[in-house]
């Protein structure tokens, strides 16, 4: 409690200094303060993880005419602390003249600041928790415009932070390429093993968001080494998948919202067969599962594509440092992984909720929403097969936003993003050639069966006299084999060791001890920059 009252009073004697001292000295003790009361405020965090208990520091007082109170924020005070020391050189919180005043461990610094502070607006992994929770609990129309709109805000908000800073060390794009690699695996393995068809959805956001970040990582790594391929083509791809992302997760959103709307539930083994009810719902639906998964002939393709190539050629090019060569085949690596986790999770999705028979009463009673709600998951569906179908379009647009974020010769920026015009074209064709082949020969079987009977039955049921809605595939055994797998890697590589690493240290008792003797150091390291 101490030292929450100490970064507190840290933060008043910084406002009261600015008055009668050098704003030098004023912004140090206040940035000190801010420090010190985010060091505090991870305690409640740390206790968290440990005890499995969710704690918080509040402290209230009771006064004559009402009551107040001061909770801690530690991630927001991390954003505070980015423009606090970005402001410190100047004096001044004018975004021009913010920045790293050209010394690279300032710069290091703020970077880490604004991906903490920014990474958990975006649901970054692991900055992540709260978004599988707000995700689900929302009204699906507002879930969809958190997850297509207000998230991005952190990558946004990222971006600024970047342009402020200039130019930056090399680690800090492998550091914001693990982190979105991290993301990227961990949320489509987290997500795989949802039976919460919204809460899938949510960490289908964390995997995308890790996408984006690792786009943006490989341009900030082809910036620092040089490589303007890299660089256009890694910011390019993130950029683009902020969009296309928008577009395929509002779509998804929806479709849940009019599957919960008609059910009245979100478990995935509750529901089944509502394809027949529901054929325009299950339509949309599987035009966003393909286009989450990056499939072609839909835009999820596309942005990662445009990853993709960046990173061959980071990979492939002669002379390249293993600087840029490394983080490149891991981006391959991990996308690879990423799109196929994610085409095995859909499909799952897909199966479960829409094909095979109805589980429950509730999902008996489906149908199709008004067209008040089918519109806007027509609009978008419409919206994921443009922006896969006109190439030549988009790419023109990208490049003064790609020129605004990296600083590179326009030039420079619009070569590079027309060599990925003719790999980009011929997918768009043969996309278009497969949905082609696809309506004539759903045309053909129309007109050959026309005068025909038809008859239905049920599907071949094994040799069973008396089938039942519980022998199909539920969302657990169709993922048993992948979590299983998966499972074994992850805990006893992550997991095992930090369990073991926390027993031998006890951290129980630790973290209160190290929050004093950090908050201790930050302040003397803000005092001698003042003094400096």
């Amino acid at each position: 409690m101490f030292f929450l009252f100490l970064g507190v009073g840290l933060v008043l004697l910084g406002g009261i200094l600015a008055h009668f001292s050098g704003r030098r000295l004023a912004l140090a003790v206040g940035a000190g303060g801010v420090v010190t009361g985010t060091l505090v405020a991870l305690v409640a965090s740390f206790m968290a993880l440990l005890s499995g208990r969710s704690e918080g520091l509040r402290l209230s007082w009771n006064v004559p005419f009402g009551a107040f109170h001061i909770e801690v924020d530690a991630l927001s005070a991390f954003l505070i602390g980015f423009f606090v020391l970005a402001s410190a050189e100047t004096g001044s919180l004018d975004f021009e003249r913010l920045g790293a005043a050209g010394d690279p461990w300032r710069a290091g610094i703020l970077f880490l600041l604004a991906l903490v502070g920014f990474g958990t607006k975006a649901g970054l992994m692991p900055f992540h928790i709260w978004l599988p929770e707000a995700h689900p609990a929302a009204p699906s129309h507002v879930s969809a415009l958190m997850s297509a709109v207000m998230i991005k805000t952190g990558i946004y908000g990222l971006l600024r932070a970047l342009r402020f800073l200039g130019p930056i060390p090399a680690w800090c794009g492998w550091v914001l390429a693990g982190l979105g690699l991290l993301s990227g695996v961990l949320g489509v393995l987290f997500a795989i093993a949802q039976h919460d068809i919204k809460r899938l959805l949510a960490y289908h956001s964390v995997e995308n968001i890790g996408i984006i970040a690792l786009g943006l990582g490989l341009g900030l790594v082809g910036l620092s080494h040089g490589f303007v391929s890299l660089a256009v083509l890694g910011f390019a791809g993130g950029l683009l998948h902020v969009v296309n992302h928008a577009l395929f997760k509002g779509l998804l959103f929806l479709g849940a919202g009019a599957v919960l709307h008609a059910s009245g539930t979100r478990e995935m083994d509750r529901l089944g067969g509502l394809l027949k009810l529901m054929p325009w719902t299950g339509a949309m639906f599987l035009v966003g599962c393909v286009a989450i998964s990056g499939l072609p002939p839909l835009n999820g393709f596309v942005s990662e594509f445009l990853i993709y190539l960046g990173a061959f050629r980071g990979s492939l090019a002669a002379g390249i440092s293993p600087g840029v060569s490394a983080p490149a085949v891991l981006a391959i690596l991990g996308l690879a992984v990423i799109g196929a986790l994610a085409t095995a999770c859909f499909t799952k999705a897909f199966g479960v909720v829409f094909l095979g028979e109805p589980r429950s009463e509730e999902a008996r009673h489906g149908h199709d929403p008004g067209l008040g709600m089918l519109l806007p998951m027509l609009l978008l569906a419409a919206g994921c097969a443009l922006m896969a179908s006109l190439p030549a379009a988009y790419l023109g647009l990208l490049a003064p936003v790609v020129v605004g974020v990296c600083g590179l010769p326009g030039e420079a920026v619009r070569e590079s993003l027309e060599s990925a015009r003719e790999p980009l074209l011929i997918v768009a064709l043969l996309g278009a050639g497969f949905l082609g082949a696809m309506v004539f020969l759903a045309a053909t079987r129309r007109v050959l069966f026309r005068k025909r009977p038809v008859k239905e039955t049920v599907t071949w049921d094994c040799g069973y006299a008396r089938p039942s809605a519980r022998m199909q595939y539920t969302s657990s055994s169709f993922a048993d084999t992948l979590i299983e797998f998966f499972g074994l890697i992850v805990l006893s590589v992550v997991v095992g060791v930090v369990e073991s690493s926390m027993a031998r240290l006890r951290l129980v008792r630790v973290p209160q001890m190290l929050i004093g003797a950090g908050a201790l150091s930050a302040l003397a390291l803000f005092l001698a920059m003042a003094r400096s």
